[in-house]
């Protein structure tokens, strides 16, 4: 039996809100990196995961990636994905 797509929507502490899908799999947690570059730029990385022990590795992942690409500065954010009516 085929599972029922829906779409899940996030919405951060500074109200940006991400859509994802439609989608089957069971995603729980959106996550979100805004990283301040040496040339002052911000760069965004996100994604979507399963629950909220896998969101939290994420946050060591950004760490790492702080150290080897020389960001400033970054904020790392998880929020709960909930069901969005179509």
């Amino acid at each position: 039996m085929a599972r029922r797509k829906r779409y899940l929507t996030a919405t951060m502490p500074d109200g940006y809100v991400k859509t994802i899908g439609p989608t089957a799999d069971p995603f729980t947690h959106y996550w979100r990196i805004v990283a301040v570059l040496e040339n002052g730029r911000t760069e965004i990385f996100w994604g979507h995961v399963r629950s909220l022990a896998e969101a939290k590795k994420k946050r060591g992942a950004a760490a790492d990636g702080a150290k080897m690409r020389g960001w400033k500065s970054y904020a790392f954010e998880i929020a709960e994905l909930v069901e969005t009516p179509v």
